[in-house]
């Protein structure tokens, strides 16, 4: 019985009547500051290495927020063991599903919340190098550039020329990926994949020469495009 007793005596003292007093407001105040100038520089760093075809500034200001709420969070529950099993069951019905159009995305929302993470458990050290080490890799990857870079190539012209057309295509460009069809009446349209060696964009003259060809448009590929 007295086993039992002093089994409960030491689970009650050292987890459950554990009192959120350990933090004082000068931590509180630390923490939420190098949560902010680590999460800023996620922000400018998002900004300098965006690629996609439209830069949200809204979702670059919600890093920085994701960020700073989950310092507090984990500055909440590091106390405290019962209040931390009430925040994993309150955040386990919660669902985001907003979409995410950039893969590269992911990466920054994930380092924004380990920031928060590391910072509101006080370390600190981890923070920041760690924040550094992964901004030094994404400045340095994002920097290497493609050789040969995606373009889509899109056409209009005559159904009635379309061996014709093709022909004269494929004597201008040895290689490319038909991505679309379309055919209305007489008049189709064709997406082709191509690639761009040192943006050399001469070709597009000479294909605009070929004749029954209607219009001819080059848009830059970022691999998002479905067809």
């Amino acid at each position: 019985m007295n086993e039992i007793t002093s089994y409960k005596d030491i689970v009650n003292k050292s987890f459950l009547e554990m009192q959120p007093g350990a933090l004082t407001v000068a931590d509180v105040v630390i923490s939420l500051l190098m949560t902010f100038f680590i999460s800023m520089l996620i922000f400018w760093l998002y900004k300098k290495s965006f690629r996609g075809v439209l830069y949200t500034h809204s979702f670059n200001i919600s890093l920085v927020m994701v960020s700073l709420v989950t310092s507090l969070v984990i500055m909440t529950i590091s106390t405290n063991l019962i209040l931390s099993l009430g925040m994993v069951g309150a955040l386990s019905i919660v669902r985001f599903r907003t979409a995410v159009k950039d893969p590269l995305d992911i990466v920054f929302m994930f380092w924004a919340i380990a920031v928060g993470i590391a910072n509101g458990a006080m370390q600190f050290q981890l923070a920041i190098v760690g924040s550094l080490f992964i901004a030094i890799v994404i400045l340095f990857l994002t920097r290497i550039k493609m050789q040969n870079n995606p373009y889509l190539l899109v056409l209009h012209y005559n159904s009635n020329f379309e061996d014709e057309i093709l022909n004269q295509l494929n004597s201008i460009i040895k290689s490319y990926k038909i991505k679309s069809k379309t055919v209305s009446s007489n008049l189709v349209e064709l997406t082709l994949e191509v690639r761009v060696r040192k943006n050399n964009m001469d070709f597009v003259d000479n294909i605009s020469k070929i004749p029954n060809i209607k219009d001819i448009g080059l848009v830059s590929y970022e691999g998002d495009y479905v067809s």
